[in-house]
């Protein structure tokens, strides 16, 4: 279980989460009537990027998806402490960002080596909560807000074979059972699809085994193109290009808002982080981005970003949905 974060830090937390929360926590549900028929993939979306990440554990072995050389140096506690400033890409927990109006979740996950059985953690640089606890948060909301629905992207699996595979499919199935929204086409699956049918999960999971389960969606289901980028214009100039060469249908779509820090700028800016260094002042001229998208067959779907309480980025994107009315009316007059 994830321990309690440390007073200070916790309080500021609480505060952006309450505050990102206000009238988000139900926002499917209240869209208007016409946007329920819409499929899932014409409207906008916001989602978070390594979206466990609120928490890693600094006391634990460095995860398999880091270099041996990593590895090493990390045996210093002072390199796990660095590690952790730039592997937190979020303060919120599952929940809040749900409360917050997130519904796509990136998810990487691993097993823990030299540990007996199959559990799975989360994982970005050092390891994070149990899989199985995670899916338990999500679901406890999911009860309580019956016309919400949420995409589980796992999308980077690390020290797993075909048995952890299993273990790990059996726990989403366990976790929401008819909750699952299987397999199918894509323009299909709207609001009202979902609510029809009670479901409120659609799991995408980029592994061959996922043939075998109908209520897991292939991976080139959910394309997320990535800038790779500390720079943000060549970012913003990335994520227009990805919109214009988006599949018109047949697949969902992730815009990543993201900048992704090279080696050398952590060598530059070790003790400062990611937040500090690149997340703070390039989030306005990121928002500015998303406000000028429309969603809709070429447009925006989802859109992730880091650290998504420090803007009011989900109601930006949520915001983004009422230009399908405004297109919807102007049709009708013509």
């Amino acid at each position: 279980m994830r321990p309690p974060p440390a007073g200070r830090e916790d309080g500021r937390r609480r505060r952006a989460a309450g505050a990102m929360a206000e009238s988000k926590a139900d926002w499917m549900g209240a869209l208007p009537a016409a946007l329920r028929s819409y499929p899932l993939s014409n409207l906008a979306i916001p989602g978070s990027h390594d979206s466990f990440s609120y928490w890693v554990d600094e006391k634990s072995p460095v995860g398999p998806d880091q270099a041996t050389a990593i590895k090493r140096l990390a045996r210093i506690s002072l390199v796990k402490k660095i590690m952790k400033k730039w592997s937190v890409t979020q303060n919120l927990t599952f929940k809040e960002q749900l409360e917050g109006g997130i519904r796509y979740f990136d998810l990487r996950v691993s097993s823990k080596p030299g540990e007996t059985g199959q559990e799975i953690y989360f994982i970005h640089g050092l390891f994070g909560i149990k899989v199985w606890d995670g899916l338990m948060e999500i679901n406890a909301f999911l009860e309580q807000h019956p016309k919400e629905v949420i995409f589980l992207d796992f999308n980077h699996f690390y020290a797993m074979d075909d048995s952890h595979h299993y273990f790990l499919i059996n726990r989403i199935h366990s976790a929401f059972g008819s909750k699952l929204c299987s397999v199918e086409c894509v323009e299909y699956v709207t609001l009202k699809y979902m609510w029809e049918r009670k479901h409120q999960v659609l799991i995408f999971y980029h592994y061959p085994l996922c043939q075998e389960y109908p209520f897991l969606w292939p991976g080139n289901k959910m394309p997320a193109p990535w800038a790779n980028t500390t720079n943000v214009h060549k970012l913003l100039q990335f994520l227009e290009t990805t919109l214009e060469e988006r599949s018109r249908y047949g697949t969902f779509h992730v815009s990543q808002a993201i900048l992704t820090p090279r080696v050398k700028t952590i060598a530059r800016h070790l003790i400062r982080g990611l937040k500090n260094t690149l997340v703070h002042r390039n989030l306005p001229m990121i928002l500015n981005w998303v406000k000028a998208q429309k969603p809709g067959v070429m447009g925006v779907n989802i859109i992730t970003s880091d650290f998504v309480e420090l803007v009011d980025f989900a109601a930006t994107v949520i915001a983004l949905n009422d230009l399908l009315l405004e297109e919807d009316e102007s049709a009708t007059k013509s």
